[in-house]
């Protein structure tokens, strides 16, 4: 019982391994597994069973038989051994070692020579000697096809062939099964050449398109980091400028015992409270989801990654007659909802629903293939940040979040948003989540709205602001 719980145990291991695996890894262990089956079935199918006329021939065919099994198993072995730097050589992620060829040529030399031998002591029958003749050279050609040209994979397995053929002539092999031996070495050879290579081509050429994305993602990083910084240098570079300029001029008139240098310390408060307020402003653009642009952003990444899309009440009052604010919060559900699509299970479809209550406008967002765990930042889940982050924003409006499974393999993002925002406390000012004030402005600073505070609250925010991570940062900063 413990033994069976134990196998249970690694099946769902591997199970789970297996989910866990990106569409392109799994593609590529399929692909891997595929060529070592290969090798092991001509062993086994077409290298075994011709050998069982062996029996009946005395004991010399019967160790000759013996001995051609023992190569071709060590053969196959060594074959597997080889393909992963093989498929590496292939790819140009490393050079193959060329020492590691020297046994498998030896080897190949050794099952070539007992082959023969075989065949001079009617060790093996005619139709036999065909089957045995094919698996010959497919544990070797394998890894082989990979290391070189196609040119020079079919001029080598042309002159192997001669040879192989030329020795069974010599020791008597009639002409008819000559001849099925010298068209078992050619289909065999094409065979190993039409079902690795572009195997391995087309695997190869996907890896390609997956590291160019990642590159194209991290210039797109880059670009906006850049152009964050721009903004950020156009804003400050001139305000600073002039506040250096300003505060020289203050402390020379201040040594002078000019009044005037009260003026300019004025006038040095003002340019920097304005500073702060276009920094503010930038941020708050960076910051801004805007729902009809992050929907159209959502369905392009996802249709990009091969899920099929469906959006529903995107054009309707949910959508696009959404008070501003509701929008930029559900703009930030849909960006960070797309994201853990991407990033966990295996979905096949997603579905983005929009629908307006009487009060309210509510956010569904669907997946299939959610497999048995739940996304981080689920409801059960202490890791991840985005869901957190999501919830504190719609708080900020009044609003609520919920995630998790909705039936069999599907996972569902709930968020619901009031159209209008709820009532101050007893004082008329914001709650402790930040929510509008009593006449239904949003407060200062406002996480949900980026909208920043008032001159008056300078002083207040340059000290929070300081050390103390924003709940409205985007989703690369929150991770």
């Amino acid at each position: 019982m413990k033994g069976l719980r134990g196998v249970i145990g690694r099946v769902r291991g591997w199970r789970r391994g297996w989910h866990e695996r990106s569409k392109l890894q799994r593609i590529d262990l399929y692909t891997r597994v595929t060529l070592y089956s290969i090798t092991w079935f001509f062993a086994v199918s077409w290298g075994l069973l011709p050998l069982g006329d062996a029996l009946d021939e005395g004991p010399v065919a019967m160790a000759i038989a013996a001995a051609f099994l023992v190569a071709n198993i060590t053969q196959s072995v060594l074959s597997n051994r080889n393909l992963a730097s093989a498929f590496d050589h292939y790819r140009g992620a490393g050079p193959f070692p060329p020492r590691r060829l020297r046994l498998p040529v030896a080897l190949q030399v050794v099952m070539t020579g007992l082959l023969v031998a075989l065949a001079a002591v009617n060790g093996i029958k005619d139709q036999a000697l065909v089957l045995l003749v094919l698996d010959l050279p497919v544990a070797f050609a394998i890894p082989y096809v990979l290391l070189v040209p196609v040119r020079t994979f079919l001029a080598r397995s042309a002159a192997c062939s001669v040879v192989v053929v030329s020795l069974l002539a010599a020791v008597g092999v009639p002409g008819g099964p000559l001849f099925g031996a010298a068209a078992s070495l050619v289909v065999v050879t094409l065979l190993v050449l039409v079902s690795t290579r572009p195997s391995v081509w087309s695997l190869s050429v996907m890896w390609q398109a997956e590291e160019a994305r990642d590159m194209q993602a991290r210039l797109a990083v880059a670009e906006e980091r850049l152009r964050f910084g721009r903004d950020m240098h156009d804003v400050l570079g001139r305000n600073l400028s002039v506040i250096a300029l300003k505060s020289e001029l203050a402390v020379e008139l201040a040594q002078r015992g000019n009044p005037a240098a009260m003026d300019q310390m004025v006038e040095v408060q003002r340019i920097a409270r304005a500073s702060q307020q276009e920094v503010r402003d930038v941020v708050r653009g960076y910051r801004e989801a805007d729902l009809p642009t992050e929907l159209m952003g959502a369905r392009g990444v996802l249709q990009a990654a091969g899920i099929a899309v469906t959006v529903e009440g995107a054009d309707g009052p949910a959508g696009i007659g959404a008070p501003a604010a509701v929008q930029a919060a559900l703009g930030w559900v849909v960006r960070e909802t797309a994201t853990n699509v991407l990033r966990h299970g295996d979905p096949r479809h997603c579905w983005i629903r929009l629908a307006r209550t009487r009060d309210a406008v509510v956010l569904e967002v669907e997946n299939d293939g959610a497999g048995t765990t739940d996304p981080p930042g689920g409801p059960d889940d202490g890791g991840g940040s985005g869901l957190a982050g999501l919830r504190e924003r719609l708080g900020a409006l009044g609003g609520t979040l919920s995630a998790g499974p909705a039936g069999d393999d599907l996972f569902r993002v709930t968020a619901t948003v009031p159209l209008v925002a709820p009532r101050p406390d007893a004082n008329g000012r914001p709650d402790a989540n930040g929510r509008p004030d009593a006449n239904g402005r949003p407060a200062p600073g406002d996480p949900a709205t980026g909208d920043p505070a008032t001159d008056a609250d300078t002083d207040t925010d340059a000290r929070t602001d300081t050390g103390t991570a924003s709940p409205s940062a985007p989703p690369e900063e929150r991770r």
